[in-house]
């Protein structure tokens, strides 16, 4: 199981969010979402998704549901496509997308992106960093992510940010 604090500039609290991955095929896997917020001590979004990858074609497609303590329950689609820059994938530009519906099928919500991403392995001993860079073509964002083992930060022009630490 993954799991990870996280924090933001939206956040009222420090949120433990966990990921699990079920293998059902070689390539296909059930993936479980869950995010408990600390100062409420609920859970705040939980998801459930099928998930099949084509690692031939550098591409995956899910489709799932999410629910939201707020906006409830969601169905959705997603799916992702990476074209290799390098020849050894230390810099990849993909693309992204996601359709959201409500549970009434009545409200949408879409968005795709396209990003350049560059790992650096071993930049000291058993240190990598992931640079992103992306722009967010629904909403017209740009935004920047950079990794370092287990710390994320993500940042975008609305000045919206987000904190990650891997546990």
């Amino acid at each position: 199981m993954e799991t990870s604090l996280r924090y933001g500039v939206d956040s009222k609290s420090l949120v433990i969010h966990a990921k699990e991955k079920f293998p059902l095929t070689t390539f296909t896997h059930l993936q479980g979402h869950a995010e408990l917020d600390t100062k409420i001590g609920a859970p705040t979004y939980l998801s459930a998704m099928i998930r099949q990858y084509f690692p031939d074609q550098f591409a995956s497609l899910a489709v799932g549901v999410q629910y939201f303590r707020r906006q409830k329950l969601w169905y959705n689609v997603r799916g992702k496509k990476a074209f290799p820059v390098t020849a050894d994938n230390s810099v990849n530009f993909q693309i992204k997308g996601k359709y959201d519906v409500d549970e009434k099928l009545l409200e949408k919500k879409t968005s795709g992106a396209a990003e350049f991403t560059w790992n650096v392995m071993d930049v000291k001993k058993d240190q990598d960093v992931r640079f992103k860079v992306g722009y967010e073509v629904i909403e017209k964002v740009p935004y920047f992510q950079i990794r370092e083992n287990n710390w994320t930060l993500n940042v975008n022009s609305n000045g919206k940010w987000k904190v990650r630490y891997d546990l």
